[in-house]
């Protein structure tokens, strides 16, 4: 089913999750199978109306906004991770699908890269 790429740094702080995020958007450009799973406090990139002002840096949101374009397939959610963290349909991105056994996802997957 191609690779997942899985993210499970937050969004500021580290250059990891971008990192992982483009090697998506460039697999997908070169017509490469790829999802996208974010567990951990890597669920915080699905946080709408993110408040980068004091930390002097862009929100994520936009970024994400082009996955579909760039041909990204899916984007996955920890469902226990979302909880932890407050999320909800109410307060994340259009487009991602919970997913409630993250461990059987990333078997459905030939390939799987880690962020970090």
């Amino acid at each position: 089913m191609g690779t997942l790429m899985v993210i499970d740094q937050p969004p500021y702080g580290t250059w990891a999750g971008r990192e992982a995020l483009d090697m998506a958007f460039s697999l997908a450009a070169f017509d490469q199978p790829v999802s996208m799973l974010f567990t951990g406090a890597g669920v915080n990139w699905l946080r709408t109306y993110q408040d980068t002002r004091e930390i002097k840096q862009k929100s994520v949101e936009k970024n994400l906004s082009a996955a579909p374009i760039f041909g990204v397939e899916a984007m996955y959610a920890c469902a226990r991770a979302c909880t932890q963290y407050g999320l909800g349909p109410e307060n994340m991105v259009d487009g991602v699908v919970l997913a409630e056994n993250s461990s059987e996802l990333i078997r459905q997957h030939s390939h799987t890269a880690f962020a970090g």
